[in-house]
């Protein structure tokens, strides 16, 4: 039986429908907002591993072609690996879902989401969000917090719920909001320096809509009546708990508060070796136990140090910044790169600046786009004192590359004023929290380095949490153990101005408008502080790029032009790319960019296509060869395939008998241009540069005179330029 609930939601209908399909699956829904359609299901294996004491929750996404009428491109013709995007979506769904689970629940958990139509004008992200609360709290998976979620734009400084793509663009922000009945459990935005203020009040604006979303959920489900399913969570035996936190607590306050990470970390793991190995090596229940119950110790005591005592396991205060020291220019044959660190987080930065031909081609749902503007994220297992195999980036590294792009890219110069493809890779090279936000800051420091004349300056900064009941403390720059023991990991970056980025994730079920605010006012106080550090490294972008980068020329001739530099069968341009080694990229438009390491070159190309499309200029003389003589004048070229015609009455002042008694084929003259005339036709005058020897007499032409019909001035064809392809817009060589 199926069962279909809908909400109204700025004049478009949201509608989920349950039990169409998928109906082996524990839970299934179908989303609908517009013409985008998302089916998400909800499996859940029956008993849990014993080995496993973590919730196994794997969350995939996936966007199918046909949703938007295409067909994969590609050799193989249908969809692969998932692609940037769809890794990105699929942790925007498991971001606010995966905390929501009852403690203690470790059986296999998947949700699936499939794109199965899309508009081009609804993004699909928030219903993929819905999609997995519907799917999860109408089955038996016991999961029991229905979630909502909005985007909020901010057009003509009013909040806009759910915009359409075409509003997106307008907007200084794209903001998703999810969150429970209780309050906003998880953030994600890309902003131009939107300031504070506008930024909680566009959260605040997406509650209403987003309770409206949780309550058709939890009014459906009563009606419904559905049970779910019995479950025996693993929970550490409180005498046993009670009995190894007064044996182990002290030591392990010592060692949380022992100087450096590693000397921390090292001091931790005595103290849970000895712990465990008390327990005799056959009893695998007993030393399991043992290993929970050392966690929750771990976990306890951190907190209470912090919430009770007011201190920090590395002794800062709540608001203190770790100490920052940053380096630029250490690689002179990069274009541009950084070294920042923060504490034990340390980010390498480099840029490599490109020509456009370096842009990556996206082929998406939509019209095939490009990216000019790329920053990629590695996280090495050296980065933690470990050993591991380097490998692909993966699902984390692909979100912390995206979010430091997103805080990075407002800073970019337009393309016109710089137009190159730029791309930077942040390789992690120490860790201890809020390598994201280092990746800010190093990346920002090495484009100031290689000379990309940015528009802002940015920097990052993660605010954490520790909240028991009444009590809570907002910790700023947190480090790896607050991470990992705290309820919230908040990273804002932006300038002095404002927020060009925020990421909010909580392992707590929600969180107050009220707390929202403090997090925002302390990360802005943060920010400038960072962002003074950064200055007085590199306080502007350097006035010139590195000498090992292409300089990039840009000029613009005349549309109907293009066939010419091209030439039949791309000869004329394969000539200057031959002769000056430089790339160049010619638009259909009349648009031409030329890049190459060698001034001189790049230089030379310029010339020599300035050359080939310059026009004639009406009183300015030229030097020219005789191509072609008649009895009515010679045809000169002035230029590269630019010729112009004389008439014998423009050779000389006295009268010309035949024009072979005065010029030859191949001879060099100095020639004025008199006129162009409409369709490009050049005439061309010797006499114009004679001084007249006999004024009162003047000159009388040839018997007959010139005769329009007759004499046909001599222009260059506008070719078609073999070269382009018929609906190519860019011809790169």
């Amino acid at each position: 039986m199926t069962h279909t609930i809908s909400l109204e939601i700025n004049r478009r209908i949201l509608s989920i429908e349950l039990g169409k399909m998928a109906k082996q699956a524990d839970g299934s829904a179908i989303v609908r907002y517009g013409d985008t359609i998302m089916f998400v299901s909800a499996t859940s294996r029956r008993e849990p591993k014993e080995d496993k004491d973590f919730l196994p929750l794997t969350i995939d996404y996936r966007e199918n072609t046909y949703a938007a009428g295409k067909i994969p491109g590609g050799f193989f013709k249908r969809e692969g690996r998932p692609s940037e995007r769809e890794i990105l979506v699929a942790r925007l769904i498991d971001r606010p879902v995966r905390p929501l689970f009852p403690e203690g629940y470790f059986n296999d958990t998947q949700v699936v989401a499939l794109l199965l139509s899309a508009d081009l004008e609804n993004e699909p992200d928030t219903l993929g969000i819905i999609g997995a609360s519907a799917a999860l709290y109408f089955s038996d998976i016991p999961f029991t917090k229905p979630i909502g979620a909005v985007k909020v734009g901010l057009i003509n400084d009013q909040y806009v719920i759910n915009p359409t793509a075409k509003e997106l663009e307008q907007s200084p922000l794209n903001l998703l909001v999810v969150g429970t009945e209780d309050g906003v459990c998880m953030l994600e935005a890309g902003a131009k320096e939107v300031d504070e203020e506008k930024m909680h009040g566009a959260i605040a604006a997406a509650l209403d809509p987003i309770r409206q979303i949780i309550e058709l959920q939890k009014e459906h489900y009563r009606a419904m009546g559905i049970t779910k399913r019995a479950f025996s969570p693993k929970i550490p035996d409180p005498a046993k708990l009670a009995e190894v936190e007064a044996k182990i607590g002290p030591s392990l306050l010592v060692a949380f508060q022992t100087h450096g990470k590693k000397a921390s970390e090292t001091a931790v793991t005595d103290i849970r070796k000895a712990l465990i190995e008390s327990i005799p090596e056959e009893d695998k229940n007993g030393r399991a136990e043992a290993k929970a119950i050392f966690e929750r110790i771990e976990e306890k005591l951190a907190r209470k140090l912090i919430l009770e005592q007011g201190v920090r396991v590395d002794g800062r205060t709540f608001d203190e910044i770790r100490p920052i020291s940053a380096e630029v220019g250490l690689l002179p044959r990069t274009h541009g790169s950084a070294l920042f660190t923060r504490g034990e987080t340390q980010c390498l930065a480099t840029v490599t600046l490109g020509t456009p031909e370096d842009v990556q081609r996206i082929d998406g749902l939509g019209e095939e786009t490009h990216k000019r503007f790329m920053l990629h994220y590695n996280f090495p297992s050296f980065s933690v004192g470990e050993v591991g195999f380097l490998r692909g980036p993966g699902r984390r590294e692909i979100g912390h590359g995206a979010l430091a792009e997103k805080s990075i890219l407002q800073a970019m110069p337009d393309e016109e004023k710089f137009p190159y493809t730029v791309r930077i890779v942040s390789d992690i090279m120490e860790s201890n929290g809020s390598s994201s936000m280092a990746t800010v800051c190093g990346g920002i420091l090495s484009l100031m380095d290689a000379g990309v004349p940015l528009t802002m300056i940015v920097a990052g900064i993660a605010i954490g949490l520790v909240e028991e009941g009444d009590r809570h403390a907002v910790l700023t720059d947190i480090a790896g153990l607050e991470d990992h023991f705290g309820d919230m990991d908040f990273k804002v970056a932006g300038t002095e101005r404002g927020i060009t980025a925020v990421q909010m994730d909580l392992k707590i079920h929600a969180l107050s408008l009220d707390l929202i605010r403090e997090a925002l006012a302390k990360a802005r106080i943060a920010r400038l502080q960072v962002l003074e550090k950064m200055k007085a490294v590199i306080a502007a972008p350097r006035p010139d790029i590195s000498p090992y980068a292409p300089h990039i020329y840009t000029m613009f001739v005349s549309p109907e032009k293009v066939g010419e530099v091209i030439g039949p069968s791309g000869k004329v341009i394969k000539r200057i790319v031959a002769a000056t080694k430089a790339k160049i990229d010619i638009d259909e438009t009349g648009k031409i960019t030329i890049a190459s390491t060698d001034m001189a070159a790049a230089e030379k190309a310029k010339q020599m296509i300035s050359e080939i499309t310059a026009e004639a200029e009406v009183g300015r003389t030229y030097t020219g060869k005789v191509v072609r003589i008649e009895e009515y004048g010679a045809f000169v070229e002035i230029l590269p395939n630019l010729v112009g015609l004389m008439h014998v009455s423009e050779i000389a002042h006295q009268r010309t008998a035949s024009v072979r008694d005065v010029l030859s084929i191949g001879q060099t003259i100095n020639v004025k241009v008199l006129n162009v005339e409409e369709g490009g036709k050049i005439k061309l005058s010797m006499k114009a540069l004679i001084e007249n020897p006999n004024p009162e007499g003047g000159s009388s032409a040839p018997e007959g005179g010139y005769n329009r019909d007759r004499d046909s001035r001599y222009k260059r064809p506008h070719g078609g330029g073999g070269g382009r392809g018929g609906d190519h817009r860019k011809n790169r060589y």
